[in-house]
């Protein structure tokens, strides 16, 4: 396998600028990167106002909510807000059929009355500090990847050893622009974050999937947290002595609203994006991987829609699933839509063009990148049937429940076999606890109808050695009919009620894992899972390992070549800014969108009874009322808005801030054109979409009449200057 190794000269900083919306960056870095542009678009205050370790700066009111959002604090009371659909899992959790917080909403409207939320969390990022030099110590080019990646997690490993900070601080490593560089992030983590208010979802998630990703939006996408802390106001856990947060800095809200043309900036934790991929890549994505993963999807969507609308339960057991399942499909959706539209494809095979003739034409580049775009070509054309496994595999295993009910009770076999009874005992509680949590929001029948949907794909889409022997056995003995051996599968299985899972686990250890490891969905779970690990691991690990070291030298490569650029690194759920102006776009011929939505179209989309489109009645009375208080201009209530900042999937929740580093919007989603984004950033369509901050209290206020929630927030009329 030929190796490429350039000797790394890590630069703080790069000549020339990106698209001027474009980009994800690391708030340490604005003052030597992007200052001069940011103030340049309107910024008013300073980039040591927006990161800075010595003094509290807005990132200090900036948390990684749950590990899978971002949140802001909001009051000097600990006070969080960040998106419905961020919440909704705790939303979830608290209703039921006689206290439906899905649909009627929930606020507290004093201390007492907020909810525990077991395993939510809030982290802080106290300071950030390059270690590059010291993860790269001792890194050569003759090393494998093998070699590589233990010499740098024993590095890794002293540096968590050796680095300073409070006892009830962590730390963390993350790899950056490929693996050529790295920052040590040291963070605090509160674990007592409660519920303190959420609109219906009527309001949280009006238009639902038909408005999903798309522009433009009428949707109050927001819920309300608090953290609390010890009474020393260090984390600690829950307990009902703790006392609210006291934040070192919390955001001041804006009324004034935004114009076209105005600065924004959103700052949070975005997930994941690859926006320096060979144009193969790209080419697979449109054309293989991103069709592959929406068929699944759809065909499990249809399955679960179909037992929502007849069956309030069920709803209410599958509304986080089906939204979680439908949210990435339609963004798959549009992201090939994107992606064909802009010319992805066409226009990175000219960057590699141009990045092929500069190479070329310097001798000390010719020496160790003259064939790495061939190589990098050469390797995804080689990966791609085992991407496509993949795929299939991981899309459809995790929809069907009762394969991931075997694969937990099978880690009772595991501790037996181990450990016997005392691994066996010490595993039994932590497995039926959690598996209480899944028949919570399980129903039988509608993961029957997944079961046989879902595997006739998995038989059918795909290459024959990708398939479980053991299914299509089962198969064959039901005729070659997907409902009958779906039906009698789930007839033999005792995974598939709380109830007969409690029954078989009340014998002694042994019988137990002996019936556990008899049972048809265990048997069936670990065939799927040998022939996978089996049939595709191997292959694609050491296809993506190549890949990995490719793209690292590439990533490298880009900035070497295109120096008079800057570059920003992929998103890795690291704390990030991205800022942009207010503008309208242009998705397709003829149609131009605005960039305010009003509460005008709130009542355009209402249809009474509807599951997507329908209001609460009070919301109604308001509007038919104009009683919009102080939070309406010109009678008319500003809903949502969009910019061009350029934000992905961790961004939910993050707050979207003026010129002065004011509250003014709450980011909840993108354009559907623009969600390609996340590999090729196009100017023209790529917009992210926030709640108006005032939308936001408005509900709070006139809504809730929570004015104990408005009575603790610092509301400004005119900006700071």
């Amino acid at each position: 396998m030929k190796k490429y190794f350039l000797l790394l000269v890590i630069c703080s900083s790069f000549i020339g600028q990106t698209v001027a919306e474009e980009g994800m960056w690391l708030p340490q870095l604005l003052q030597s990167l992007n200052e001069k542009q940011m103030k340049k678009m309107g910024m008013k205050i300073n980039a040591s106002d927006i990161y800075n370790i010595s003094k509290g700066s807005l990132k200090d009111a900036i948390v990684s909510f749950g590990g899978f959002c971002t949140a802001e604090v909001i009051s000097d009371q600990g006070l969080l807000l960040t998106n419905h659909h961020c919440g909704f899992d705790a939303i979830q959790n608290h209703s039921s059929i006689q206290n439906n917080y899905i649909r009627d909403g929930f606020w507290a409207y004093n201390k007492d009355q907020e909810l525990r939320n077991e395993g939510l969390f809030a982290t802080f990022i106290i300071r950030i500090d390059d270690v590059t030099a010291d993860v790269l110590k001792g890194i050569t080019g003759s090393m494998t990847e093998k070699e590589r990646q233990s010499a740098i997690d024993k590095n890794i490993a002293s540096l968590r050893s050796s680095t300073k900070k409070e006892n009830y601080q962590d730390l963390f490593v993350r790899s950056f622009f490929e693996g050529n560089k790295y920052y040590l992030f040291v963070t605090e983590t509160y674990r007592d974050v409660r519920l303190v208010g959420a609109p219906p979802s009527s309001i949280g998630n009006y238009g639902k999937d038909t408005d999903n990703w798309m522009w433009p939006r009428h949707t109050g996408d927001f819920s309300m947290f608090r953290i609390y802390a010890g009474k020393d106001g260090k984390p600690a856990a829950y307990s009902p002595d703790n006392v609210p947060y006291k934040p070192k800095r919390s955001l001041s809200i804006s009324l004034d609203g935004v114009k076209e043309g105005d600065f924004t900036m959103v700052f949070g934790f975005p997930g994941r994006t690859n926006e320096y991929l060979h144009s193969a890549a790209i080419e697979q994505t449109v054309r293989m991987s991103d069709p592959a993963k929406i068929a699944i999807r759809t065909r499990a969507l249809k399955v679960i829609d179909g037992f929502m609308r007849k069956d309030e339960e069920i709803k209410i057991q599958y509304a986080a699933k089906y939204a979680g399942i439908s949210n990435a499909w339609k963004k798959w959706q549009g992201e090939v839509l994107g992606l064909t539209k802009t010319n992805a494809v066409a226009k990175r095979q000219e960057l590699e063009a141009s990045f092929e003739k500069i190479v070329m034409q310097k001798p000390e580049f010719n020496l160790v990148y003259i064939n790495l775009l061939a190589d990098l070509k050469k390797a995804y054309t080689g990966i791609e049937p085992y991407a496509y496994a993949r795929d299939y595999f991981t899309e459809l295993y995790p929809r069907i429940e009762i394969l991931g009910v075997a694969s937990q009770l099978n880690s009772l076999v595991n501790a037996f076999e181990k450990n016997g009874e005392a691994g066996y005992n010490s595993t039994k509680e932590k497995v039926l606890g959690s598996l209480e949590d899944v028949f919570k929001e399980y129903n039988v029948n509608v993961d029957q109808k997944l079961f046989e949907a879902l595997m006739e794909m998995y038989v059918t889409d795909q290459k024959d050695p990708y398939v479980s022997p053991l299914f299509k056995d089962m198969l064959m003995q039901n005729g070659n009919s997907y409902a009958k051996t779906a039906a009698d599968f789930y007839s033999k299985t005792k995974f598939s009620s709380l109830s007969s899972v409690k029954t078989l686990l009340t014998g002694n250890a042994k019988d137990v894992c002996d019936a556990i490891k008899a049972d048809p969905a265990l048997l069936l779970a670990a065939d799927m899972q040998k022939t996978y690990s089996t049939n595709v691991t191997p292959r694609l690990s050491e296809l993506q390992a190549n890949i990995n070291q490719l793209q690292r030298t590439y990533m490298q490569a880009q900035m070497d070549v295109f120096s008079q650029k800057s570059f920003y690194p992929d998103a890795n759920s690291t704390l990030r800014v991205t800022y942009g102006n207010v503008k309208p776009y242009t998705p397709r011929d003829a149609v131009k969108f605005d960039f305010y939505s009003y509460m005008d179209g709130v009542m355009e989309k209402y249809k009474p009874g509807d599951y997507e489109f329908d209001l609460p009645k009070k919301l109604v009375d308001l509007y038919h009322k104009k009683d919009f208080g102080r939070y309406g201009v010109n009678g008319r209530q500003p809903v949502c808005f969009i910019a061009a900042n350029h934000t992905t999937g961790g961004n939910s929740g993050s707050p979207a801030l003026d010129a002065n580093g004011n509250l003014i919007g709450l980011n909840f989603d993108r354009v559907w054109e623009g969600t390609m984004s996340d590999i090729n950033y196009d100017p023209s369509i790529c917009r992210n979409i926030m709640v108006d901050i005032r939308y936001v209290l408005f509900i709070v206020d006139k809504f809730a009449e929570a004015k104990n929630i408005i009575s603790e927030l610092k509301l400004v009329s005119k900006k700071v200057k």
